[in-house]
Order: C-alpha cells, then structure tokens, then sequence
C-alpha cells in the first residue's frame, strides 16, 4: 500500500513537471538583434523606433547597437559578436565598412542566424540574407535629375561641390552619388567608384561623417577650393544643413542650390524654408519594421524573404519631395513629405 502510495506521488510529480518544462519552451522569446551606425541621426531613431514597436508587438526580445560615428567599424563587429553570443535568430544591420562587417556576419550566418542589411547593401550584396532598402542610386537619381531640371540652360557651367559620407565609401555612399551624377547627365565612368570621373563641373569631393559639423567643414573646404559653387549635392540631410551654414558664412546661400537625401522631418522642414531645394525620402521605420517580421518568419519556419522584381533587393520605396516640381521628374508635396517624414 506504500508502495502504490509513494508511486502515485512521484508520478503525479513528474507529469506536474511536464507540461511546465513544454510551457517555458514554448515561451522562450525569439531574440534579435538591430544594429545602427549611430543612435544620433534621426533616420537610425527612426528606425530603432519601428525595430522596437514591431518586436514588442510579436514578442520579439530586441537588443540594440550602434556606433559612435557613422564609419565606427569597430563598435559595429563588437556588436555582431555579442549578438552571436546571445544566441539570436536574426541580425538587422546597417554597416558602417559594408566590407569589413562581412566576416563577422559570414560567422553569424554559419551560426544559423538570419542576416538582413538595412538601408545599405553589403558588399557584396549576397554577404547578407536579405537587403530591405530604399533604391538608393534611384533617390541620387531623382535629385540629380530634378537640380539639371531646376538649373535649365545654366547646368551645362555648373560649379558643383560634392559631400559624400566616408571615405571608406560604403555601397550606400557610391550609390547615392552615381545616382546623382548620372541624373544630372555627368559621365560617372565606372559606376562604382566615387570620384573618377572628369566632368570640369564637379568642384571635388569631401566627406561630412553624414553629420552637421561634418557637412559644414567638407563645404568650407569646397567652397575654398571654388567660391563660385552653385550646386550641393549632399549624401544626407544633416550634412545638407552644415553645407547651408557654411555657404552662409561665405555669403553665397543665396546662390547655391542644395539637394539631398532622407526624408526626416527637420530636412522636409528645410525644403520648405528653401534651405534645401529638394530632397528623396526614405522610410527606415518601415525598414526596420519589416525586417523584424522577417525574422519572425524565419524563427517560426526558416523561410527567408524575396526580392523585389528585378532587384536584388527588397525595395521599400522612395518620393522626391519639393515644392518646385521639375516636369518629367516624379515628386510629392512638402506637405505630403511632411506628413510622412520621421525625426
């Protein structure tokens, strides 16, 4: 009788057991990792916001990164290994050395995580799982084409200055500057390298660390180099607006014609005060938000995601935005950018 007491007891204690072992790993939240080249610029706040609104909606356990600088390498593969370590299911990156990172991502795919880069393609493009990005040789594009517009018979003596991000020209940085010469109708020679062509319009090229302070030195360099600068073409929105504070400083604001590239609400805020003649919007919350589906998607059954038709990337959309639309060039309103700007 002791005997069949003592057996039920330990049986009603190892099925007790049971289905809260089953329960807990059933809970066992999916981890994922964003990592930003700074937490500073309001396109990466941005897109830390949709990474965190979208994982805490599908119960996604996030951790985030970002380096110091845009082009802090270093802080960036720090973070790939500390995503590895943490056993994560899926990467969001978007890279600072879209060469250098691939080492350390090429490890955390062997590892089975899910590698997705955002905004900026790696190099190569295939280093990564998946790309959702805007078409950013289109967005340089878009720009170029509407200042050739906007210039008239006056582009073919343009004196333009040209501030780019880094001088280890990551892909997002030779895309949006090919883009914009090739709009603009200047020979780009090869497409993937900033800086050979030999159009006598171009002034010369400067890097701005895709900030403010970055943007105002790469264009009082410029503007020593050539004080008849009449064309700015600018690789973001901060440095646009660095790139106004200098050509004030020189007196010339009034002369020269700024374009860029993002989209955040203090940008589409400048195109309306006229600060900058027009910028192409992106969408990182998108970005990010659809990159966290992703790797839900991949965590609940390995599938990873497709391309957009004819691209090799997942295209996530882009809207030049203006009030002084150029005919043949597709734009929105600074009211319409305005309504969908972020930062």
């Amino acid at each position: 009788m002791i005997d069949l007491l003592t057996s039920a007891i330990f049986w009603c204690f190892v099925t007790s057991r049971r289905p809260r072992n089953r329960f807990a790993q059933a809970q066992e939240a999916t981890k994922a990792c964003l990592i930003t080249k700074t937490d500073i610029n309001p396109f990466f706040v941005k897109m830390k916001e949709g990474a965190t609104a979208k994982a805490a909606e599908l119960g996604i356990e996030l951790m985030t990164f970002a380096g110091k600088i845009d082009g802090d390498h270093e802080t960036q593969q720090q973070a790939v290994e500390s995503c590895i370590a943490a056993g994560v299911k899926g990467i969001l990156i978007t890279a600072s050395d879209t060469k250098a990172i691939t080492e350390s991502l090429g490890q955390a795919r062997e590892a089975g995580i899910l590698v997705i880069a955002l905004d900026t393609p790696l190099d190569p493009i295939d280093a990564a799982d998946a790309t959702f990005a805007t078409d950013n040789r289109e967005a340089g594009r878009l720009i170029g084409a509407w200042a050739a517009g906007q210039m008239g018979d006056a582009a073919a003596d343009a004196k333009i200055a040209m501030l780019d991000l880094s001088a280890s020209a990551p892909s997002v940085d030779v895309l949006r500057d090919q883009g914009f010469m090739a709009g603009f109708g200047i020979d780009v020679k090869d497409e993937n390298v900033i800086g050979d062509e030999d159009d006598a319009r171009i002034v010369g090229h400067e890097v701005t660390s895709g900030n403010e302070e970055g943007g105002q030195q790469a264009m009082e360099a410029l503007m020593q180099r050539d004080p008849a600068i009449n064309l700015v073409y600018t690789i973001n929105e901060p440095a646009a607006a660095g790139a106004y504070e200098a050509l004030k400083s020189f007196g010339m604001e009034e002369n020269a014609l700024i374009v860029s590239i993002d989209g955040g609400c203090p940008g589409v805020q400048n195109v309306e005060a006229g600060v900058i003649g027009a910028t192409a919007q992106q969408y990182p919350l998108l970005m990010a938000s659809m990159g966290i589906e992703a790797i839900a998607a991949f965590a609940a059954d390995g599938t990873k995601p497709e391309t957009s038709e004819g691209l090799d990337f997942t295209n996530t959309g882009v809207n030049l935005v203006t009030d002084k639309p150029v005919e043949g060039v597709p734009s929105i309103s600074v009211a319409e950018g305005l309504e969908q700007c972020w930062g």
